[in-house]
């Protein structure tokens, strides 16, 4: 009898000092916190986006500098194509080299726009959300919370991945409705506690680093036919959205001198309208103010305001209006756009 009541306090020792030794979801909270708000950090990642058809992947580069300064630069891979968003002390600025444009917000992005490749922002998610789990497999954390960002109502779960020996972020896959993943961003690199000047920061340095070199400019100009053919040639953009009781109305075409203005009229229970065209280059890089917040569709910077959505991508100038859409929903329509047949 002795020897069962031993047997059964070392077991009962043994299982309160486990229970001692595995940190709450509080305390690896707190750590992340602590540990992710540095004043700095730059970090390589890819991001693989399951939204369309075929799943799309990017390199992304992240630099901040705290308090407000961010530079992220994101490459589709198999693509020359290059695309900025920076946050300066002069403002916003979504920097497109391959278009010679650089365009101007006014915004406190990325404030109230919680992106999942900024790390101190993922911190900020798990502390805001008063129902966020933690569960352990392996020697990893997964924090599972939701999204902050302007395609909640569509990706509202998120579920963050870190190793538990560093405390650094694995990975963060971005859930549907129905817990199906349509964003992985896996973490490459992470080197926390890096200050930046303000100079790195600037946007003229982006344009001059990434713009195409005087060379192939000048085979642009040379080989104008080339040119034209691909203006000429580029894919119709359809929507591919999930939505009962809206249909296409009507597409128009109308012939431009770089190629065609499309027209896409959408009713039923929704009403909105999508305007697509070749978008122009100018002779030398230009700096354009625009209208509306900045919103990170994956693939490229869009602009969106109460009524509207434009971006540019794969060489076309995207335009979404709608007197009775929201602004989630026009995300959602931009978000979708995808080539090929009519959706």
């Amino acid at each position: 009898m002795r020897s069962r009541i031993v047997a059964f306090l070392l077991v009962a020792v043994m299982v309160l000092l486990a229970a001692c030794g595995t940190p709450s979801k509080e305390d690896v909270m707190k750590k992340l916190s602590g540990k992710w708000n540095a004043k700095g950090y730059d970090l390589q990642a890819t991001m693989e986006i399951k939204t369309g058809d075929e799943p799309r992947l990017y390199d992304v580069t992240v630099w901040h500098t705290k308090p407000d300064f961010y530079r992220v630069h994101v490459t589709q891979k198999g693509s020359k194509d290059a695309q900025m968003i920076v946050r300066n002390e002069e403002g916003v600025f979504v920097v497109t080299p391959s278009l010679g444009k650089t365009y101007k917000f006014q915004s406190d992005w990325p404030a109230q726009n919680s992106q999942a490749y900024f790390i101190g922002a993922l911190s900020d998610d798990i502390k805001a959300d008063k129902s966020a789990t933690m569960t352990e497999k392996d020697k990893t954390y997964i924090f599972e919370t939701a999204t902050r960002n302007n395609h909640k109502k569509v990706l509202p779960t998120q579920q963050i991945h870190i190793d538990k020996k560093t405390l650094l972020p694995k990975h963060v896959s971005i859930l549907d409705e129905t817990n199906e993943e349509k964003i992985r961003i896996t973490f490459k690199k992470v080197t926390l506690g890096t200050a930046r000047k303000a100079g790195d920061y600037a946007v003229e340095r982006e344009g001059t680093n990434t713009a195409p070199d005087d060379k192939a400019q000048e085979n642009d100009k040379d080989d104008g036919t080339a040119v034209d053919e691909e203006k000429t040639s580029l894919k119709t953009y359809y929507p591919s959205l999930d939505w009962e009781g809206v249909t296409m109305v009507e597409e128009e075409d109308v012939a431009l001198e770089n190629g065609v203005r499309s027209f896409m009229t959408y009713g039923g229970e929704k009403d909105f309208i999508i305007v697509q065209e070749p978008a122009t280059r100018p002779d030398t890089m230009v700096q354009v103010s625009i209208e509306g917040d900045p919103v990170d569709l994956g693939f490229t910077v869009a602009a969106l305001t109460e009524k509207s959505i434009r971006w540019e991508s794969d060489g076309i100038s995207f335009f979404v209006a709608s007197d009775t859409l929201s602004k989630e929903e026009l995300i959602e329509v931009a978000s979708s756009m995808a080539p090929g047949e009519m959706k």
